[in-house]
């Protein structure tokens, strides 16, 4: 009973319960086995205590609650009975404490555990932990660290070294430069290409120029918006001169984009739909002077202007708006005007991009290899969206060949594959159109082979696992094929 008694002092104050209350009561209640477990069971934290062998001698609720046990049907028997990688068994064998040592072997609980060898004038008796679930704090620092992955892989290019400089583009980076960097001064300018080409990422890498030659300094503002959310003109004037307040009805003093923008870059994205208010942008970049809405005062301003559209701006501005813009026009060339070496290089790049924020995030060095089937998938592949889409499929791929972040424990060098199972289909099929020039007639699969892909089909499989049993079985038919002929079979 004394022993018993020792044990759970110890835990009180080796966890530094607050004690002060307990205190005033009588030390023969405060030793009582009556009171101690009621304390015990409202922390929010799970104790457990063992003899010197290892068997259960005290165990509050939150442990209960975790093995899903009776107590009675815990105590006196070893605590590897529920806990198999008992921090106290480690405990027992050191009589060393054992600090916030994170555990994941109850799942889907995690928690972190602090472990102590109990010692009484000298005597070892035991030992006691106390965990605590992190399984939701886990979670949210996981999700934390996900969104610092997906940020950095989506982040603009920081300069140009991290571009490809070959064959379309090498004239377009130069001429890019030119736009800061050449003695006549800054000039405004024009980006055109479809959809994905890398517009904003151009923008992002003449802004990063301008401050490394000196031309805007080194905090000097990016302001990016993209005009095509603006459905109502006046609404869009305001946003970009600004407004002074009882400028109409509800208006606030407001900076505009251009004031923000002061000393350094205005980007203007999808710009041909201003088509309502260019009058005033042509009246800001020709005097330098900006006037908020509902105000007389001139602001002078001084905005290095870039404007990008998918359109051809010649034929959507006013001529002078267009000149005064156009000073240097440049024209970004779609993947599939670029060639196989560019693309490699951007692959290349976008797979170090995702090595290098997992080890920004995580502190992993992660290294991303390709099977030379998934990679002629994807150089080959066909993307309306651009080098948006490449990226994006490209992190996809990975993102399916990684392992769980709960699979990962305590490594810190991990390699992953990245097969053709793992790149989206709808890409990995419009590599094989593009490669063969159309897929094969339905008709010529035969009869037995139908039937089989039919069958898997309709329970569960999908055309690759089909696919792979056809291959077990001596038929070589690839998924894309299987896919095709489900396909046709669903529209007959």
């Amino acid at each position: 009973m004394l022993e018993c008694k020792k044990i759970v002092v110890t835990i009180i104050f080796s966890h530094k319960i607050e004690v002060s209350y307990l205190m005033k009561l009588t030390k023969e209640l405060f030793l009582s086995l009556d009171i101690l477990p009621k304390v015990l069971d409202r922390i929010n934290d799970g104790v457990n205590v063992v003899d010197t062998d290892g068997i259960l001698v005290y165990v509050n609720d939150i442990s209960v609650n975790y093995t899903g046990k009776k107590k009675e049907e815990m105590l006196g028997k070893p605590i590897s009975d529920f806990y198999p990688a008992a921090v106290l068994l480690t405990v027992l064998q050191d009589r060393k404490p054992v600090l916030d040592k994170k555990i994941h072997f109850v799942p889907p609980k995690k928690y972190i555990v602090n472990s102590y060898p109990i010692f009484y004038k000298d005597e070892f008796l035991g030992a006691f932990s106390v965990f605590q679930d992190i399984q939701e704090l886990d979670q949210l620092n996981s999700k934390i660290k996900e969104l610092e992955i997906q940020v950095n892989l989506n982040k603009p290019e920081g300069d140009f070294n991290h571009v490809v400089h070959l064959g379309t583009m090498q004239n377009v980076f130069k001429q890019a430069k030119k736009i800061v960097g050449s003695l006549g001064g800054p000039r405004h300018s024009i980006i055109t290409g479809a959809s994905g080409t890398g517009k904003t990422m151009l923008a992002n890498l003449i802004y990063n120029y301008a401050k490394e030659v000196g031309v805007i300094s080194k905090n000097a503002p990016f302001i990016e918006i993209n005009c095509a959310q603006f459905t109502n003109p006046d609404i869009a004037a305001m946003e970009i001169f600004g407004s002074v307040e009882g400028a109409y009805t509800g208006s606030k003093k407001k900076k505009g984009l251009f004031e923000q923008a002061n000393g350094g870059i205005l980007f203007l994205d999808e710009a041909h739909t201003i088509e309502n208010y260019q009058s005033l942008l042509l009246k800001a970049i020709e005097s330098g002077k900006i006037r908020r809405i509902g105000d007389t005062k001139e602001i002078d301003i001084n905005v290095i202007v870039i404007a990008a559209s998918t359109k051809n701006l010649h034929e959507v501005f006013l001529p002078e708006l267009y000149q005064r813009l156009g000073q240097y026009e440049m024209y970004l060339p779609s993947l599939q005007e670029r060639s196989l070496e560019e693309k490699e290089q951007l692959f290349l790049h976008f797979v170090r991009k995702y090595e290098n924020a997992v080890w920004e995030a995580r502190r992993i060095h992660y290294h991303v290899i390709f099977t030379p089937q998934a990679k002629h998938a994807l150089l080959n592949a066909v993307y309306p969206r651009n080098i948006r889409q490449m990226r994006d499929i490209i992190n996809y791929s990975i993102d399916a060949s990684s392992p769980l972040i709960e699979d990962i424990g305590e490594k810190t060098d991990i390699t992953t594959m990245v097969g053709l199972e793992h790149i989206p289909f709808d890409v990995s099929e419009k590599s094989e159109i593009q490669k063969h020039g159309s897929l094969p007639p339905a008709n010529k699969i035969t009869n037995n082979v139908a039937q089989f892909i039919i069958e898997r089909s309709e329970k569960g499989d999908g055309p690759r696992k089909i696919s792979h049993r056809l291959t077990e079985m001596g038929y070589d038919l690839p998924y894309y094929k299987v896919a095709y002929y489900l396909k046709k079979e669903n529209m007959n």
